[in-house]
């Protein structure tokens, strides 16, 4: 029985209503390494550093530099436009990005403007399975969940289909329109979004669409997000605790034992662990019926966890 991160547990990212309800049209690419930005998030830190491999490991999709590089590109040109009861405010996400040469990473930087909408977080927000949104690999699945978070608490929320497609990017600003057809905008974009956001993530999506005169004009998503349990980022904890905490759930660890652990151990040093605790399996100089067991029954004679009399 070889000790393996069983069960990949989704946390959450947080994302500022006013961006999730913003009219901008990213790429698939590009909502990735926005996604990657905010599992990151910090307070006050405006710079990270995303590993290509980070993403390939939660994606199963491999993005290669130029891919990257050209996204990261047509970030820099793209903008949020974001109507707010005093203002209608066109914002730019990022100031820079340096691509290091040889490292497969890229440091990112959030423009200084748009900082209250990454970390104003408090009583605004939308909450974001990172996993699951990256699983999907539709843009508009992408977006329609970020929608589809922000209103789970009601269940169900109208927009004008016009609407809807400015959201999502298929009317331009001299009003040309994609999937102008409603059967084109059900098949390409509705139906893929509601297969993709249903299997892949925390929320089940319906859709109805309702017409005014003879002419669709409303649509209707129905929003089901009772599937399975949320795993929440503290901001006021350290990522690396939060994410060596996800990890060790994985393994089957109580939430209360995980934190106890990386309370006092150090990541890499629970890596060392399995590796030679799973070369011991291969070479069958251990066996182990019960993994988590004997993982509590190690950091018991650590001293980590508390032994049950």
């Amino acid at each position: 029985m070889e000790l393996i991160d069983s069960n990949s547990s989704d946390k959450l990212v947080y994302q500022h209503n006013v961006i999730t309800s913003g009219r901008y049209d990213y790429s698939a690419c590009m909502l990735d390494i926005l996604f990657m930005v905010l599992s990151c998030l910090e307070k006050d830190k405006l710079e990270y550093t995303i590993h290509t491999h980070d993403i390939e490991e939660i994606t199963g999709r491999k993005w290669n530099y130029k891919q990257l590089r050209d996204a990261t590109a047509e970030i820099g040109s793209r903008l949020f436009e974001i109507e707010t009861p005093e203002r209608y405010r066109q914002l730019w996400l990022f100031e820079y990005v340096d691509y290091m040469k040889g490292t497969g990473s890229f440091n990112i930087k959030i423009n200084e403007s748009a900082k209250p909408y990454f970390f104003d977080l408090k009583n605004n927000f939308t909450a974001l399975q990172l996993k699951s949104v990256l699983n999907c690999s539709s843009k508009y699945a992408k977006r329609l969940y970020a929608i589809a978070r922000q209103w789970r608490s009601v269940g169900t929320k109208r927009f004008e289909i016009q609407e809807l497609k400015q959201m999502l990017g298929l009317i331009d600003k001299k009003g040309n329109e994609q999937f102008e057809r409603i059967s084109d905008f059900k098949i390409k974009v509705l139906d893929i979004a509601r297969k993709q956001i249903s299997e892949n993530t925390d929320i089940e999506l319906d859709y109805e669409l309702k017409k005014r005169g003879r002419e669709f004009y409303w649509i209707t998503l129905h929003i089901n997000s009772q599937k399975f349990k949320q795993l929440e980022i503290d901001f006021e904890k350290p990522l690396n605790i939060q994410k060596f905490v996800s990890k060790l759930t994985t393994y089957g660890l109580s939430q209360e034992q995980a934190e106890l652990i990386a309370g006092k151990e150090k990541e890499k040093d629970f890596d060392i662990l399995i590796t030679e605790l799973n070369e011991k399996i291969r070479q069958r100089k251990l066996k182990i019926e019960n993994s988590v067991g004997y993982l509590v029954g190690v950091y018991q004679k650590k001293g980590i966890l508390p032994v049950k009399n």
